[in-house]
């Protein structure tokens, strides 16, 4: 025969175990965006030519400027969505020559 104490610590184990099992999935993880985001008409509108101030206006800062390479900017941006944990990463490296763009590589436009 099972004791009064045995059944309710019987049911706090229980409910402890639901509990467990139930939790995790009602969390809300919130994306994760570091970088720079930039939207798609702003990098259309990005054109060989352009001096370091007309694309600064444009898209803001770099995140980094090579004391190595002062005549590349770098553009990078990461997510990591909170619901699936999917990570997505861009990039732009933009070079210029005598203060004029002169070449774009990658997007920070997601492909699709």
């Amino acid at each position: 025969m099972i004791s009064c104490m045995n059944l309710r610590l019987l049911q706090t184990i229980l409910v402890a175990g639901c509990l467990i099992v139930a939790l995790p999935g009602c969390l809300y993880r919130m994306d994760i965006p570091q970088g720079n985001r930039i939207d798609h008409g702003l990098e259309q509108r990005l054109e060989v030519g352009m001096s370091r101030h007309q694309v600064e206006f444009l898209l803001g800062s770099p995140a980094i400027v090579d004391l190595y390479r002062p005549n590349q900017w770098y553009y990078y941006y990461y997510l990591k969505t909170g619901d699936d944990g999917e990570v997505v990463k861009r990039h732009l490296t933009l070079t210029f020559t005598d203060d004029q763009l002169s070449k774009i590589d990658g997007t920070l436009i997601p492909d699709g």
